[in-house]
């Protein structure tokens, strides 16, 4: 099979760790076994997200003294597709895998009157009391919103359009290599008279995945998270688990936005488009959920 895996930011990252690379790494060592096994026995391609990692680098360069303007986006998403990039190839191949493992510093064309920069909605960063959070955002000209127990920022995440570099992508798949692609959403850029230019957003990696598994034609998107499943009503008394469900099963229920809402929409969008089947589960549970029977299942009928 073709598939395409995307792992989000948060499962490396879990929720109230510290943002070290050691945690991060411990996370991708634990689950490359799995990941080395299946790019081993199909066309891989790994999409990872990158909320917590371009936060962090974001408000390193805002503290940044020496700067005359912090990064913008755009670059910083670079960087973490670079880094988390290595982690996961590196990860990879000590895991055992023998085919060619290769990251693609991917852009990611976004319309400039895409909705998405008028209402932030993509958490990015580490999570902060509420006095805390608006403290940071009223210093550092931040939109934060409540994300779970915690308060985030958060910023402008526009729809992906084209993949530039997708036809590499099928070129390396067709040659038996792993790869990993559009790595934080992909870098954003709009596209112009003058060419492409980064613009100061971080596309959500499931949207960019879904899109991903669509042009590439695979059989399966599966989206991995700190989650075992979707969850209607979740964090509630009355919370409960989604497993095998169908478009229409599904029609009619709302999801988080910036959270599971974009996981649910991606799923459903590359199941009405692709014929595919998706799945959104978690990243302790990578070879079930690629099987079939753990996380939530999501098929056409």
């Amino acid at each position: 099979m073709r598939i395409v895996i995307a792992l989000g930011g948060n499962a490396l990252l879990r929720r109230g760790e510290k943002p070290d690379a050691a945690v991060q790494l411990a996370h991708l060592v634990a689950a490359a076994p799995a990941l080395a096994k299946i790019a081993a026995e199909h066309e891989l391609v790994l999409v990872h997200g990158n909320g917590p990692q371009v936060g962090l680098l974001a408000l390193e360069s805002i503290a940044d003294r020496s700067l005359t303007r912090s990064y913008p986006l755009s670059d910083l998403v670079a960087e973490t597709q670079g880094m988390i990039g290595y982690w996961l190839q590196q990860a990879l191949r000590n895991a055992g895998l023998g085919r060619p493992v290769v990251t693609l510093i991917t852009q990611a064309v976004v319309a400039t009157d895409d909705p998405g920069f008028e209402h932030p909605t993509k958490f990015i960063g580490s999570g902060y009391t509420e006095d805390k959070a608006y403290q940071l955002a009223k210093r550092n000209d931040w939109t934060v919103r409540r994300d779970g127990n915690s308060w985030r920022r958060v910023v402008p995440s526009p729809k992906p359009q084209r993949i530039v570099e997708l036809d590499t992508a099928e070129l390396l798949l067709r040659n038996q290599t792993t790869v990993i692609l559009a790595g934080g959403g992909g870098v954003p850029v709009t596209e112009g008279p003058d060419g492409l230019t980064g613009v100061e957003a971080v596309v959500d990696k499931d949207y960019v995945a879904a899109l991903v598994a669509t042009e590439l034609k695979a059989d399966l998107l599966v989206m991995l998270t700190d989650v075992p499943a979707v969850y209607l009503d979740y964090g509630t008394s009355t919370e409960r688990a989604l497993h095998d469900i169908t478009l229409a099963d599904i029609a009619g229920h709302t999801f988080p936005p910036g959270s599971m809402g974009p996981k649910v929409a991606a799923a459903r969008q590359f199941v009405t488009e692709a014929s595919g089947r998706a799945a959104i589960g978690s990243l302790d549970d990578t070879t079930a959920v690629v099987a079939g029977s753990a996380g939530t299942q999501l098929s056409s009928s």
